[in-house]
């Protein structure tokens, strides 16, 4: 059995892109939250919204970085996911705006992850062979 080969640049940025992400979202969702609360004397997990989608930024990531069988499947698998979440909360968040500070730290940060997934997604279309090979 023959090791994958490595990454290329785009890919190995794509997978520290979403690092990073991950980070900034755990910010973003839980840090920040915990301290405002706690500085307002609230119960800590009052303005956490509870989700899982940091360790799933972080193992694609990992996938890019390590390539298993799966990545392709799983790189679009989740980013045609996270479009179609975003796409939706964003049409229903749009209609009727709430401009709040919690509010725009989740927008912010869905712009991001957004971004991410669309160049994440962008990365796994085919393109004709005349063209340099796809990282994915």
């Amino acid at each position: 059995m023959s090791l994958p080969a490595p990454p290329n640049a785009w890919t190995r940025f794509l997978a520290h892109l979403l690092f990073i992400l991950a980070a900034w979202t755990l910010f973003i969702k839980y840090l920040f939250p915990v301290g405002y609360a706690l500085a307002y004397g609230e119960p800590w997990a009052r303005y956490i919204y509870w989700d899982l989608w940091p360790l799933a930024h972080v193992w694609l990531g990992w996938a890019l970085l390590k390539q298993p069988r799966y990545t392709r499947a799983l790189a679009v698998g989740m980013s045609v996911l996270e479009i179609l979440i975003i796409g939706t909360l964003f049409v229903r968040f749009l209609n009727d705006p709430e401009w709040s500070i919690w509010r725009t730290n989740w927008f912010v940060n869905k712009v991001f992850v957004l971004t991410c997934f669309v160049l994440v997604l962008a990365a796994t279309l085919p393109i004709p062979k005349k063209w340099k090979e796809r990282p994915l």
